[in-house]
């Protein structure tokens, strides 16, 4: 007797708001499923918040990049096992607890708040150099990606010159259209340039990020460099291509939202409210990193055997209705910080005070310098990222 097909998991979002409805009807039917990710690749998707929960929690998951079971979405798995060094989200206990406790106090809400000045003077610049060129202008380009990219060059003592290579690099890695070659190759690249960064603050330490972890070990016996290296490879990227597509997609649905977007402009300390809700409503990383079960493990009433891929898919956990009241309506005032957007567990998000930060900066200043900021083109005609991990919008003309 032959098996059943399993179901394919499409994962190019029709909506830019809405999870495809393939998700959903898993969420409602089957929210603990197998399906297949390509030919030749299966998992198991979780889509209801509680399960994601778990499953994110659970260290008995692995998430373990060079394990050979980790699902990856799309039909080529890049093989880069020995190239690529052991970051904080592929690390396992015990390794995972203290190289994310030597990282943290520089993530915590004092330091971010120290940032604020810094911050503030960055989106300013960028608005002045909008308000003094042509219209319309790609936000993308002159606002979204170059805010977080300062922010985290700055912070890691990385070149800002150096932006183009390192953007276009992590563009690549994060798509669904480049091949498993030229992922390899953007991989290989910024690890080459990572390392020589690391290599010349070892040498001459500065007052940055990765100088104080270099001092900080030195205290303690040794420079780990290729640690380092993973760190810095981690930052730079996380650091600035998820903050940079909230920020489109941010400007994106408050010009789309009259009320909400009028309601922040007379109260800015609705703001802080609205970034969660934004985060929530978009979860641009959807799908995030698949973990691999180390055992048997029970999920929403399954057992998923050791060794299988899973995949917890977090769009659908975020618009979970025995979670959220009427999950699809965008609420400013929802008040909801139990979202999955910044992930669940020992591997949330490190940098999601400095995201929040960046956005509530760049919102107010746009709604009091720009309030009346629009798409310069129709609304179908924006090409939203629905061939990449992280979801956004590759280019956004806005008038004004």
């Amino acid at each position: 007797m032959t098996a059943e097909p399993l179901p394919t998991l499409p994962t190019a979002r029709t909506c830019p708001y809405a999870p495809r409805a393939e998700h959903v009807e898993l969420r409602e039917k089957d929210p603990v499923a197998k399906v297949a990710l390509s030919e030749h690749s299966d998992a198991w998707v979780v889509t209801r918040h509680e399960d994601i929960r778990a499953v994110l929690a659970d260290t008995r998951f692995s998430s373990d990049r060079n394990h050979p079971e980790l699902p990856t979405p799309g039909a080529e798995k890049v093989d880069m096992k020995g190239a690529l060094p052991q970051m904080l989200i592929s690390m396992d206990p015990p390794e995972h607890g203290p190289a994310r406790r030597a990282v943290l106090g520089e993530f915590t809400v004092k330091r971010m708040n120290q940032l604020r000045p810094r911050i503030q003077e960055i989106v300013d610049e960028r608005i002045d150099a909008m308000l003094a060129g042509p219209r319309p202008v790609d936000l993308v380009q002159a606002l979204s990606l170059p805010v977080p990219s300062l922010v985290i060059c700055e912070m890691l003592g990385v070149p800002y010159d150096d932006h183009d290579f390192f953007q276009t690099r992590s563009g690549a890695i994060v798509s669904h259209t480049a091949t498993a070659e030229e992922k390899q190759r953007a991989v290989i690249d910024l690890l080459t340039y990572v390392s020589g960064l690391i290599k010349a603050k070892e040498e001459e330490p500065a007052d940055d990020l990765l100088s104080r972890q270099i001092l900080s070990q030195r205290e303690q016996g040794g420079v780990d460099h290729l640690g380092l290296v993973a760190m810095a490879f981690l930052l730079l990227n996380a650091g600035h291509e998820t903050t940079a597509n909230m920020i489109s997609l941010s400007t994106f649905q408050l010009s789309q939202d009259h009320e909400a977007r009028e309601a922040l402009r007379r109260n800015p300390g609705k703001t802080l409210g609205a970034v969660e809700e934004l985060l929530r409503y978009f979860t641009i990383a959807e799908q995030g990193i698949g973990r691999v079960a180390t055992e048997d493990i029970e999920v929403g009433g399954k057992v998923v055997p050791a060794g299988e891929g899973v995949f917890p898919l977090a769009h659908t956990g975020n618009r979970d209705p025995e979670v959220f009241e009427d999950p699809d309506r965008f609420d400013i005032d929802r008040g909801a910080r139990n979202h999955l957007a910044f992930g669940y567990g020992p591997h949330q998000c490190l940098g999601q005070n400095l995201a929040r930060l960046e956005m509530q900066i760049v919102i107010d200043t746009l709604l009091r310098r720009i309030p009346d900021i629009r798409p310069a083109v129709p609304v179908a005609e924006l090409p939203f990222k629905d061939d990449a991990l992280v979801y956004g919008i590759h280019e956004f003309p806005v008038t004004w």
